[in-house]
């Protein structure tokens, strides 16, 4: 890897000693959806982390979390089966032709798993005699004290450092502090996975970008974007907007309005409208897709409608898609092909039933084979994977291609302008605990 991270004082799995030691790793395996795995991407990314520390002579014991299973209003822990890590492990075992453990724990009421006990240590004893390949843990949230804010997620902190010799951090898209990704390095000898190495450097490709750089972003809320979407505005030559974000930024420039958007993200965005009258970055994609219902595609009550046409004090329906034919206008042909890095977090339009957009937006990026295109999102991955099938494979292995597996984390990246800003890298750094 680079020297970057050394510069930056990043410890290394390379610089660890892992020779008959228990290694502790936290992945980010958050691919399970209704308790089966959509994409095994972001688990195939990992396995070279693994396959280091096993064949450096280690033992490990994995970690990852899955959705959501703390509710929002009454804060309540539900260990739902399909959020289970089960999906992964079969995946795992299959993949790597080895046995892996999940130890099970009482679970209490709606407090989710109150800790680790003692019935751990004898499926530990049984990994050190290799009588199996790895432990796997359940779901990192639901235990108490993943996300909690006190001393309870010290507490879990210290449970899971007493499980190991070493902990290895590999979960770039698990930017928040919660105890398996910051709280726990304050006890152990913690360094980073060779993904979360990856990550970072190509980070480094975004925030110090050969140039032209363009950026395409789009989103179904305004206001969650306006920190990254102001940073990467900053930043960029170009700029592409899809989505609600992009049927703001109509509505605020053009003194119109849009079903499904809101008054105060209109006034949010008239910032972004103000900044580009004079510095001219956001490229706009010329005709939408305009749909009176969110029911689907239905024959009659969808259509295309160009942005040159927009009426001021007009009211339109839904913005659903991008037209293909706007990426062969002129204006937008040019950017797409001048750029040498393209940053690409976005899907144009709302799924499953308006994909023409992203469809021609990533076959028409691809066709700039000079740029270096960076995919952020699982998200804007998927629906690539979904709609370009055949391409997706073609540049799995191709040096101009980078796919990121945590969207939310070069986004936040970007805003604070360096990865080392994010809590759970700070911590891998020699300076980070000081």
């Amino acid at each position: 890897m680079g020297n970057t991270l050394k510069e930056h004082g990043l410890n290394v799995i390379q610089d660890a000693d892992l020779n008959g030691k228990i290694v502790l790793v936290r992945f980010d395996h958050n691919v399970v959806k209704k308790g089966e795995i959509r994409d095994p991407f972001r688990i195939d990314r990992t396995i070279g982390t693994l396959f280091h520390i096993v064949e450096r002579g280690a033992r490990p014991i994995l970690m990852t979390h899955i959705g959501r299973p703390k509710e929002k209003k009454s804060g309540a822990i539900v260990c739902r089966p399909e959020e289970s890590v089960e999906p992964i492990v079969k995946y795992l075992e299959q993949k790597l032709h080895m046995k892996i453990h999940v130890p099970q724990f009482p679970v209490d009421g709606d407090k989710g798993i109150l800790g680790i006990d003692t019935s751990i240590n004898l499926a530990i004893r049984e990994l050190k005699e290799r009588r199996f390949g790895a432990i796997y843990l359940p779901n990192t949230r639901w235990f108490a004290g993943e996300e909690a804010k006190n001393a309870a997620a010290d507490s879990f902190a210290l449970q899971l450092a007493g499980l190991a010799d070493i902990y290895v951090n590999d979960a770039f898209g698990s930017w928040q502090p919660h105890a398996s990704t910051y709280a726990i390095t304050k006890y152990m000898p913690s360094y980073a996975g060779f993904l979360m190495q990856q990550e970072i450097e190509n980070l480094d490709r975004v925030l110090n970008p050969e140039r032209p750089f363009l950026a395409v972003v789009a989103g179904s809320k305004y206001d969650t974007k306006i920190g990254p979407l102001s940073a990467i505005y900053d930043k960029v030559d170009k700029l592409i907007l899809g989505g609600v974000i992009y049927n703001t930024y109509l509505c605020a420039k053009y003194g119109v309005r849009m079903q499904g958007v809101l008054e105060e993200d209109i006034r949010l965005a008239m910032d972004l409208v103000e900044k580009d009258r004079t510095q001219k970055k956001v490229v706009e994609l010329p005709y939408i897709v305009e749909s009176d219902t969110l029911d689907g595609r239905v024959e009659g009550k969808y259509r295309t409608i160009s942005v040159a046409d927009f009426a001021p004090g007009k009211t339109y329906g839904y913005g659903l898609d991008v037209d293909p034919a706007s990426f062969d206008q002129p204006e937008v042909a040019t950017a797409i092909s001048e750029a040498r890095t393209i940053f690409v977090n976005a899907v144009m339009g709302f799924t499953p039933h308006f994909t023409a957009g992203s469809q021609s937006l990533d076959t028409t990026l691809d066709r700039n084979s000079a740029a270096m295109k960076m995919y952020g999102g699982g998200d804007t991955l998927q629906e690539f994977k979904d709609l370009c099938p055949g391409l997706y494979l073609s540049v799995m292995d191709n040096a101009n291609y980078y796919f990121f597996t945590g969207g939310g984390t070069v986004l936040t990246a970007i805003e604070q302008g360096s990865p080392y800003g994010l809590k759970p890298v700070q911590a891998l750094t020699a300076r980070g605990r000081m």
